[in-house]
């Protein structure tokens, strides 16, 4: 989030307003800052009674709560004698909210929505149940994509099901590409050329719009070129982490990323401030021509001046053919362990990410589904989120699934780092060796 939905977040319903992907700033200040937690662990197992589940508030919540009403309705004609009480909780406030739960369990939730960022942190605090042998017997399971399983994954145990997904891909006037005769780019070279010559010939017109302090934005670039944020230590699944933002192919990666900034294309003076929100506000008043932009953006530029005259592609690679890395955000939905109805809120944690209500989801709000052959249905009906989709198949990653990336996020460590580049202020070099430092340390601790 948003990221929530896995980005700096307000939330994934308003589409425009960064994914809710954990990204809360202060969300995260709030998770990276707080103590850790007792092991509230609970013994019981009852089965009936009243399941308590906290759910992300959406900006228009109506469609999500039919479809939630919907699951429970059918979860409580298949459990007799139970009753859930769903409770809609706003984004911003949900770090301390859950914290809080964490530590008295008397008045936690059985189940929660929760950013795929946050995982870990809230792993490392004792707040989520190890559902690892239900998920692996979870017939749903099998088709859900490897990233979002990932997310939910630390130290080999398993700790929720994914909910949705969002991805970014590159959004393109029509109307000025077939008025300057231009095609959509297929190599990363060719963005940079496109971009720039739209500039030259609309003076009116940033040819890409880029943000320095746009992360999510800058991430494909990165990974393109072969670099990484960091690596993992020791045997895959270990989840402890080292800074890579400082490798040579991060560096080439960012250096390309920078270029975008200046006066052929989006001048640093006005861009090097930018987030993902300006970037695509600044494509939807059809200031820009191109703007890198998630499944999850499409309301907001439909709502703006370029209605109708857009489309999609996958961001391009390096080489021709390849689609640059991009980055999967979301939200999970987890089960709390200090929950006396352990085997009753895994039933309704997969009744409430199962596949069913994921393709309502789709249907009510535009959440991307988790499930591959699901997501396929999507796309076959709904040709805009097949650029989208086959970036989530072919290429997409995640943020390293540590504790340490909520406090990296909330020091605007990378932000930073990008700004002090695309501005002058520090080279490449030193201002990625900085912030692999600051990184470094946020992952030790």
């Amino acid at each position: 989030m948003k990221p929530s939905r896995l980005s700096v977040f307000s939330r994934w319903s308003s589409r425009v307003t960064v994914p809710v992907v954990a990204l809360t700033l202060a969300g995260l200040a709030a998770t990276g800052c707080a103590p850790s937690t007792s092991d509230n662990s609970s013994k019981e197992d009852e089965k009936s009674g009243k399941l308590r589940v906290w759910l992300f508030q959406e900006v228009n919540n109506a469609p999500k709560k039919k479809v939630i009403d919907d699951a429970v309705a059918d979860f409580e004609k298949k459990h007799d004698g139970t009753e859930v009480e769903v409770t809609y909780i706003p984004i911003d406030t949900r770090a301390q909210k859950i914290k809080a739960a964490f530590n008295d369990p008397k008045s936690a939730p059985d189940a929660i929505e929760f950013g795929n960022t946050d995982t870990a942190g809230y792993v490392k605090d004792g707040g989520l149940l190890d559902i690892s042998k239900a998920f692996g017997s979870w017939g749903d399971s099998t088709n859900i994509d490897p990233t979002a399983k990932y997310s939910l994954t630390i130290g080999g145990k398993v700790y929720g099901a994914p909910l949705f997904v969002g991805v970014r891909a590159l959004y393109y006037r029509t109307d000025v590409f077939k008025d300057l005769d231009l095609e959509p780019p297929t190599t990363q070279d060719e963005l940079i050329a496109t971009a720039k010559k739209i500039h030259s010939e609309r003076s009116d017109l940033y040819g890409l719009a880029v943000g320095g302090a746009y992360t999510y934005g800058a991430m494909p670039f990165i990974w393109a070129n072969g670099g990484d944020l960091a690596n993992e230590k020791g045997k895959f699944g270990s989840n402890e982490y080292e800074a890579a933002i400082d490798s040579a192919d991060a560096q080439k990666g960012i250096k390309v990323y920078a270029s975008l900034f200046g006066d052929d294309n989006c001048p640093a003076a006005k861009c090097a401030q930018w987030g993902g929100n300006d970037t695509v506000e600044a494509f939807a008043s059809g200031k820009a021509a191109m703007a890198i932009g998630g499944d999850f953006n499409r309301h907001a530029i439909e709502a703006g001046k370029v209605k109708g005259k857009f489309k999609v592609v996958p961001l391009p690679g390096v080489k021709r053919g390849d689609i640059a890395p991009a980055f999967a955000g979301g939200n999970n939905v987890g089960v709390l362990k200090s929950t006396s109805h352990r085997t009753l809120a895994v039933d309704l944690l997969e009744s409430l990410a199962g596949k069913q209500t994921q393709r309502k989801l789709y249907d009510a709000m535009g959440f991307l589904p988790t499930f591959t052959d699901v997501r396929g249905d999507v796309a076959q009906k709904d040709s805009f989120v097949k650029p989208f989709v086959k970036t989530l198949n072919d290429s997409a990653k995640f943020v390293p699934a540590s504790p340490g990336w909520a406090a990296i996020d909330a020091q605007l460590v990378l932000p930073t780092m990008f700004q002090e580049i695309v501005s002058g202020r520090k080279s490449v070099e030193t201002a990625t060796k900085d912030a692999a430092k600051k990184m470094d340390e946020a992952f030790q601790q």
